[in-house]
């Protein structure tokens, strides 16, 4: 349990610094987790980045205009997980918009960003992934959970995610949690053979973290109630 890494999403400075004291390995800092997470302001990852002593990733992604035009965060049709693959399909504005806050996270010492795209179709989107790539600089990189609802078969997905130079995926397992999605994550982390990290998210507490670990044979894990 020792070596595991904790990643604790946080959405304001106080929940990163107590994050921090209960022995956090890093924060994921996001914005309104009633939609799943979105870009969050550029003053609080100054702030962040400034007053922790342990890596910050930044959230990149804005509520996408798809879902903005139908005024809903999540269309009725969406599914179990809360949100859909139409949720991640972005403009070349917003593209564009993100590689900007990429920039700016880089820029403003954060260790990494956490983002993914997907095409209308439902696949992992590789133009708009390499555009925001270019903007990563040493940053590195969490594909996040668009992956869960890709219309792609897993191991096709996990092989685009590797092969445009992702770090890490987050993933429950395509399940509504981690737990229930413990077989096809423990897939994903024989499958990655070390080529990136395979960090489940969604439900991970405290109570299942060992058992998940020592099932998937995971070593980090996301969540807003760890540690």
């Amino acid at each position: 349990m020792t070596s595991l890494v904790l990643e604790s999403c946080c959405t304001s400075l106080d929940e990163a610094l107590a994050a921090q004291d209960r022995g956090a390995d890093r924060i994921e800092l996001c914005s309104d987790l009633s939609v799943g997470g979105l870009t969050p302001p550029r003053s609080l990852v100054s702030e962040l980045v400034a007053r922790l002593k342990i890596p910050v990733n930044v959230l990149v992604r804005p509520l996408s205009r798809s879902v903005r035009s139908c005024g809903l965060a999540h269309c009725p049709c969406g599914g179990d997980l809360g949100f859909k693959f139409r949720d991640f399909v972005y403009d070349d504005d917003e593209i564009a918009q993100m590689s900007s806050d990429i920039e700016f996270c880089r820029d403003a010492g954060a260790a990494g960003v956490v983002i993914g795209a997907l095409t209308a179709e439902g696949a992992v989107d590789i133009v708009s992934m390499r555009r925001l790539m270019v903007s990563r600089g040493l940053l590195s990189v969490t594909f996040h959970r668009a992956f869960d609802v890709c219309l792609e078969d897993a191991s096709g997905a996990l092989e685009k995610i590797i092969c445009l130079g992702c770090d890490r995926l987050l993933t429950s397992g395509r399940a509504v949690s981690a737990w229930e999605g413990r077989g096809l994550i423990a897939e994903l982390v024989v499958r990655s053979a070390g080529r990136l990290i395979i960090m489940p998210g969604s439900g991970v507490c405290p109570g299942n973290l060992a058992a998940l670990s020592a099932f998937t044979g995971a070593a980090e894990f996301h969540g807003t109630r760890i540690p």
